[in-house]
């Protein structure tokens, strides 16, 4: 870049002149700024609209499908002994329920381990603790017979075996198993309620040693002979593993838990009852009413916010502003600036308007429903018209009888009617309704050479106009550089050829004396 000399002989202002001359190609590099700045603009906002179309698509995804539509609700006369709930299978009707016993999950509480040392000193014992120092004197090794879940398995154990390795080997046969120090405990427990994952030690059978027995005394698993069931008399608590037992209208069930499912009716049992109880089984219209209003809650928010993109107020006349125009205003006028464009830029924008006809489409569409044709109309639900809805709302559905929606809930409540009269139809043409809407949205969200996939607006299309904007605003911005170079190298020539102008006028004077 050459030296930039300021007209010192010349009395011209340089800069002024140089800006004046490549204004042209500045106003070029201008105008690609700012383009390139409404497309990423605008790529922010449809990237936000995109966002809510694409919320509504999945949320509606499963509202195709009769598994969605929870047509019924139960209750239970005593709480305390079940909580229940009923699938859309659920026959509707009282049922009797008797619960006679609740699973459980075998535990054991081992008795308190007290070693001695070589002086008799007695203190808690500890994880690493020997059976040899809780009174185990036995010599030669030995097994000791430990069943679960139906399988058998014998474990080891010598005087030199400690408290943790007995506990290891039986987290290995597959128990939840752990010595708690601070009590000198050995606690076990099943990994799953019910019967078949009961476990049991060997205490006494034909086959159990003496030594076995003398095992499981030193630490602490031997139940006590007459049943005791407290852990502080020097034995082991044992908590059987069982299973549930519940009688519905006369059938016995059981299972490993507490949770049965039957003809569509699920129960956890909570307790043991001794009276039957009443279970009630009856249509949930309430909950199927507040479905459908869900629903078209969140349709009337993305259509009445497309709706306002594309009728929003014009900002013509206004565009992004340069570096030296934002210089002159305040942040807040700046900003206040910026929203204008930003807030005008999906205005009548094509592609909005075919995502707009393909919701509405959807949503005007009626379906055969049995031997009749059905539509939002049949149930009281429709739009108020041009004239009747607030500013952009004009797509938006009400229910007449809402008492939610002031403009409306005056009217006969149809939908509720309908949905006590003949609920399936109402699901029928629900799930068709939604369809429609779902597929219409899902085609305008395939994948394209100029979109990806689950976007409804040209996203490839506008990134490669953005990549093309910085190819110019650089061609244009390295033309601009060249030119000013080249009048700031003229003029600076100029200067230089008045300076020897002068300096010869002046030896010229001086000489004529």
């Amino acid at each position: 870049m050459p030296i930039r000399i300021s007209g010192m002989n010349s009395g011209l202002d340089t800069e002024a002149l140089v800006s004046a001359l490549t204004s042209g190609y500045k106003t070029k590099v201008d105008n690609a700024k700012k383009a390139q700045t409404k497309i990423s603009w605008k790529q922010d906002a449809w990237k936000n609209t995109n966002k809510k179309i694409y919320s509504l698509y999945t949320s509606i995804s499963n509202l195709r499908f009769t598994s969605a539509y929870q047509a019924k609700k139960t209750s239970v006369s005593d709480t305390t002994k079940a909580s229940v709930t009923a699938s859309s299978q659920a026959a509707i009707g009282t049922h009797t329920l008797e619960v006679k016993d609740l699973a459980s999950t075998a535990y054991l509480t081992g008795a308190k381990l007290t070693s001695k040392d070589a002086e008799g000193k007695v203190s808690t014992a500890k994880g690493s603790t020997k059976l040899s120092e809780l009174g185990y004197d036995v010599k030669d090794g030995n097994t000791i017979s430990f069943t679960y879940n139906g399988k058998k398995k014998d474990i080891s154990v010598s005087k030199d075996s400690t408290v943790n390795d007995f506990v290891n080997a039986l987290k290995d046969a597959g128990v939840q198993a752990n010595f708690d120090e601070a009590n000198g405990r050995i606690f076990v427990a099943a990994q799953k309620s019910g019967a078949s994952y009961d476990f049991s030690f060997d205490e006494g059978g034909a086959d159990t040693t003496d030594a076995s027995k003398s095992a499981l005394k030193a630490l602490g698993l031997v139940s006590a002979p007459d049943g005791s069931t407290s852990a502080d008399s020097g034995y082991a608590v044992k908590i059987k593993g069982a299973d549930a037992k519940i009688t519905l209208d006369g059938a016995t069930y059981t299972g490993s838990t507490n949770d049965f499912s039957i003809n569509g009716i699920n129960i956890s049992a909570t307790g043991k009852t001794t009276a039957p109880v009443t279970i009630t089984t009856s249509q949930d219209t309430q909950g199927l009413y507040d479905k459908v209003k869900d629903f078209l809650t969140q349709y009337n928010e993305v259509i009445n916010d497309l709706t306002a993109s594309y009728n929003a107020a014009s900002a013509k006349g206004y565009e992004p502003l340069t570096d030296e125009q934002k210089a002159s205003m305040s942040d807040t006028e700046v900003e206040k600036w910026e929203d204008k464009i930003k807030a005008s830029l999906l205005r009548r924008d094509g592609t909005l308007d075919g995502v707009i006809n393909t919701m509405t489409n959807a949503m005007s569409k009626s379906y055969k429903v049995g031997d009749k044709t059905m539509s939002w109309s049949t149930f009281g639900v429709h739009t108020l018209g041009f004239l009747n809805s607030a500013e952009n709302e004009q797509n938006a559905y009400h229910i007449d009888g809402d008492e939610d929606d002031s403009l409306t809930s005056g009217n006969a409540d149809k939908l509720m009617a309908a949905l006590t009269r003949d609920p399936d139809s109402v699901i029928d043409f629900m799930q068709q309704s939604v369809s429609g809407l779902y597929k219409g949205i899902d085609q305008k969200m395939k994948s394209t050479s100029m979109r990806s996939a689950y976007t409804v607006y040209n996203d490839k299309e506008m990134a490669s106009e953005y990549s093309d904007y910085s190819d110019v605003i650089k061609q244009w911005t390295t033309r601009l550089t060249e030119m000013e170079d080249k009048y700031y190298k003229q003029f600076a020539n100029m200067e230089k050829q008045l300076a020897a102008l002068q300096s010869n006028s002046s030896s010229l004077t001086g000489m004529m004396g």
